[in-house]
């Protein structure tokens, strides 16, 4: 099972990766074939691979708390 993910929020050009088992998220360079997918979320594509569940929020605080709205430009 994969334990890291490598993601992209809806407006912002860069790309990130979790790393679960360390706790860490950090900007990611996209290289080879990840500079590729990179390019195809430029053009509008969404690329999805092994992830289930994902819901971007405005703060982490609102999932602590056990309720979160879904942004509104997003349904």
């Amino acid at each position: 099972m994969s334990r890291a993910v490598v993601f992209g929020i809806a407006g912002d050009a860069n790309l990130w990766i979790a790393d679960l088992d360390a706790g860490t998220v950090k900007q990611v360079a996209p290289t080879g074939e990840l500079a590729k997918i990179a390019d195809l979320r430029k053009a509008g594509a969404t690329v999805v691979k092994k992830v289930d569940f994902a819901v971007a929020i405005s703060t982490a605080k609102a999932v602590f708390s056990g309720h979160f709205e879904p942004h509104p430009d997003h349904h």
